[in-house]
This record gives structure tokens, sequence and C-alpha cells, in this order.
């Protein structure tokens, strides 16, 4: 169940990879829903994205990355894990500048 993805050099990379991934795991048309995403953080200290494609009918599907263990996991719309990616190298997690 786990893959690997393509060498992401940067977190808009990353955002790329997890929007596109959500689209074609369930034939959405990229661009065509609100993707959004927010900081995970623990002990006061970020530790990851949490990423959301807003289809239709309020259909919401999710995926994490986990900086630490520098691993995607994607979600399904009832929240059951689908698939699990690990990145080829460590991204560093910045705020992104919205």
């Amino acid at each position: 169940m786990e893959e690997s993805c393509p060498a992401l050099d940067n977190l808009n990379e990353l955002r790329q990879f997890v929007h596109l991934a959500l689209c074609e795991q369930n034939d959405f048309e990229p661009g065509a829903f609100q993707f959004s995403e927010r900081i995970l953080v623990r002990g006061g200290r970020p530790v990851g994205l949490f990423f959301c494609l807003h289809g239709p009918r309020s259909v919401k599907l999710t995926a994490i990355w986990d900086a630490d263990q520098n691993t995607i996991i994607f979600y399904s719309s009832t929240g059951e894990r689908r698939s699990k990616a690990r990145l080829g190298r460590r991204l560093p997690l910045v705020p992104s500048a919205a």
C-alpha cells in the first residue's frame, strides 16, 4: 500500500502532488474544486500539513503530510486510509504566505 512519490523540491510541488493524487484517486478534474490546507501543530511545533479537496455534494477528500516521518497518507471521503506515499527527500515545513 506504500508507494514512493517523485522527488519534490518544495512545498508548492508537494501541494500539487497531493492535489493531483486526490483528483486521480476519485476521477475529479484537477482545479475544478476548492483545495485547502492547514498546518498541523504538536507541542507548539509545526509537524505537518493537512490537505482537503472539497468535492461535489459536500465530499471531502483528505491527505496528511507527516513532516517527521516524511510520508503522505491519503484518505477516502469516509475517512478510510487509501494509500501512503514516502517522499524521496525531506522538505522544510515553512508556513505558507496566504
